[in-house]
């Protein structure tokens, strides 16, 4: 039998431009020197084939071209052809191997047909480091080497060609998605015996884009459903107990947990029904019986071939699972009583419900709406939602985020008004009219313009997507963001170009008067300049999904050594930012205004704006007033992290500031600066301030509730 011999790595190829170049030196920087690396580019129309030039030259790389996309089934079929290696390893071109991987299996195979290793799935864009600790040693599998099949793949097994060849095993060119079942599984059935070696790494990428990009396993359910049940029926014949055995387990467990979820709405069981009911009835009862009863009871209504009992049965089984996950949590309770009993209730036409920030504050768009509607007497009921009371006026409901009242009025209102996201799982029924006012002009690319997700939610893309769906309107600040939130947000419906609410006042209180009543608000003293610093967050620096920790990098000390006796600073942090930055040392100097709501408010009071990669400053531009950059980690910020929309270096109105010592010298010569820069602000101004009139608040409330009252 074969030691030691080459191998042959086979990776279709097709849109993966953003992965590729990884994989592949992953591939190449193996300690195991004898492979070739055979690459199909199944016709990619994204950069894969510009990146696959670069390699056109390496002697261990083979790249073939297929003149029309054929599917990786046909690809992977194709690869085994032009292997000349002993052995045969499939990859995806997304995906990326632990340095030792190939060596490791190979070392290990010995005089058997096949081992495969362990599969990682993984948000990090490189493979880390993996460290023994102990002896290897790979365990045999015989009778129960289907187990080796629980995640469905051929990915990070070492094959024998030879056999591959002489027992004419291929994959399934008829379908997409699992494909590789209709290959290991006959493979399966030839072999007595395979190894398993966890020690060998293969690390399965995860995807971050399943609208734009999908992976095969992220393509639309029906189709996923429509293929597995071919492959599961296409490979029933002429088998043994041990096969159909799994093939009976493997298509059990697939209804358990795709085609139930599938199933919750009616049209969708008419679909697949008879389907199923002819394959389920070949199961055996044996194998059924190490299901619980409830499962048991759903399978026998399928066989039965009463769909209409089935439908009631489902519907019973439905209800009882998400009972039984409602008292896990006191949130999923309430979830639990929004779907199956609030939402029964009639929707009010006459119920607004608002939050901004998600519940932290009273500010922003949704309250300049707010405030406009209830100055100009509209006869709506307005219910908040706010994470600790709030002095709001026009005395409305106020609700904790999260409490069961909160969930009662989110069902019950018509209106839904938001500056960021509501929580993903809520149901919008149909009559429901969902206003995202957003929060921003955008500099930080968005959602699906950025291409590796960095926070501490890998499904960010997907949720986003779910989400932005139920928006019927959506506010822009100018034309330049309407562009963006169409390709970032993927949103279709209507565009709401009117500017933002939240800048009206930057309008109609720019006064003497009203910014000495807001200083007085604020609590912040008159007779000195005051400085705004409002950084942002940044999306690697996290406690939790959703909370951010930020460092504060402008010295403080030395800023107060210089302008202490003419000005204050008053700090603005980002409302994601969880923790409190302790200023208490540089009291009269420094005044941390982080908590407070209306950052509009803060704009008018201040003199000058410091900021970073914050929106801040497109609506503080309004003012006309100079905007410092303290950009301290530009590159790490624009290059890893996010990404700009356009060229800071160009086009911010002000200086890009990289250190303290800088800050402070363009403080002490702001009049230069201002000079300097006067060209460039016009410019800007005349870019993104182009809508805002002081009117925004009264165009959106006439928009939105005078045309759906």
């Amino acid at each position: 039998m074969l030691k030691m011999g080459k191998v042959s790595i086979i990776m279709p190829v097709f849109n993966t431009g953003e992965y590729l170049a990884e994989s592949i030196e992953s591939v190449l920087s193996q300690t195991y020197k004898n492979i070739e690396l055979i690459i199909i580019n199944d016709n990619s129309s994204d950069e894969s084939e510009y990146i696959l030039n670069n390699y056109t030259n390496d002697n261990r790389v083979s790249i073939y071209h297929n003149s029309n996309n054929q599917g990786v089934a046909s690809c992977r079929n194709k690869g085994i052809q032009y292997a000349s290696g002993d052995y045969v390893y499939f990859m995806d071109s997304d995906d990326f191997l632990d340095f030792r991987t190939i060596e490791l299996l190979v070392n290990n195979i010995k005089n058997n047909i096949m081992i495969k290793g362990k599969v990682k799935n993984t948000n990090f864009s490189k493979a880390m480091a993996i460290i023994f600790d102990g002896l290897i040693q790979p365990k045999l599998y015989n009778e129960n080497k289907y187990n080796l099949l629980k995640n469905r793949s051929c990915l990070n097994c070492l094959i024998e060609l030879d056999f591959i060849k002489k027992n004419d095993v291929t994959f399934d060119e008829t379908i997409t998605a699992y494909t590789d079942l209709t290959f290991m599984v006959p493979l399966l059935r030839k072999l007595d015996q395979v190894l398993y070696l966890k020690e060998a790494i293969y690390f399965k990428r995860k995807r971050n884009d399943p609208i734009n990009n999908p992976s095969i396993s992220q393509y639309d359910t029906s189709n996923l459903i429509e293929d597995y049940l071919y492959s599961n029926e296409s490979m029933r014949e002429d088998i043994d107990k041990l096969t159909n055995e799994f093939l009976d387990k493997d298509l059990l467990n697939f209804y358990r947990k795709d085609i139930i979820a599938y199933f919750k709405e009616d049209k969708n069981i008419d679909k697949y029904y008879n389907r199923l009911q002819n394959m389920l009835k070949k199961i055996d009862s044996e194998t059924l019986n190490e299901y619980d009863w409830f499962f048991k009871r759903e399978i026998s209504r399928i066989k039965s071939g009463n769909k209409k009992n089935y439908k009631r049965i489902n519907k019973q089984h439905r209800f009882f699972r998400d009972f039984k996950q409602a008292f896990k949590t006191k949130r999923k309770f309430y979830i639990f009583i929004y779907e199956y009993v609030f939402l029964k209730l009639k929707m009010k036409e006459d119920i607004v419900f608002l939050e901004s920030f998600l519940g932290k504050s009273y500010s922003d768009n949704p309250k300049h709406i707010y405030e406009y509607m209830i100055n100009n007497n509209m006869n709506y009921k307005y219910v908040w939602s706010v994470r600790e009371k709030k002095d709001i006026p026009g005395n409305p409901m106020q609700v904790e985020r999260f409490s069961l009242r909160y969930f009662y009025y989110l069902a019950k209102a018509k209106y839904w008004v938001s500056n960021a996201r509501l929580p993903k799982y809520l149901t919008k029924r149909e009559g429901n009219v969902y206003l995202q006012t957003w929060h921003g002009t955008p500099l930080k690319t968005l959602v699906f313009d950025i291409k590796e997700i960095h926070s501490a939610d890998p499904k960010h893309k997907e949720s986003f997507y779910d989400e932005s769906r139920k928006w019927d309107y959506l506010n822009s600040p100018n034309q330049y963001s309407s562009d963006i939130f169409r390709s970032a947000f993927k949103y279709d419906k209507e565009m709401l170009e009117f500017g933002y609410p939240r800048n009206d006042i930057l309008y109609t209180k720019n006064n003497e008067k009203d910014i000495n009543m807001l200083k007085d608000k604020i609590g912040i003293p008159k007779g000195k300049e005051v400085i705004l610093y409002a950084p942002t967050w940044r999306d690697d620096e996290f406690f939790s999904r959703g909370n951010y920790k930020f460092s504060l990098h402008l010295d403080l000390k030395k800023m107060q050594e210089k302008f202490g006796d003419t000005h204050i600073l008053m700090l603005r942090t980002h409302y994601h930012i969880a923790n409190s930055i302790d200023v208490s040392e540089f009291e009269g100097f420094v005044y941390d205004r982080s908590k407070y709501d209306d950052i509009a408010e803060l704009y008018l009071v201040s003199d000058m704006l410091i900021t970073d990669y914050s929106s801040v400053f497109f609506d503080y531009a309004h003012l006309k007033r100079p905007i410092l950059f303290y950009t301290y980690d530009l590159e790490k910020y624009r290059d890893d992290l996010r990404g700009f929309y356009f060229d800071m270096e160009k086009e911010v109105p002000g200086p890009l500031l990289r250190t303290t010592d800088e800050v402070i010298n363009s403080v002490e010569n702001i009049d230069d600066i201002n000079t300097k820069y006067s060209h460039t602000y016009q410019k800007f101004y005349d870019k993104f301030c182009q809508w805002d009139d002081g009117r925004a608040s009264e165009k959106t409330v006439n928009t939105v509730f005078n045309k759906n009252s």
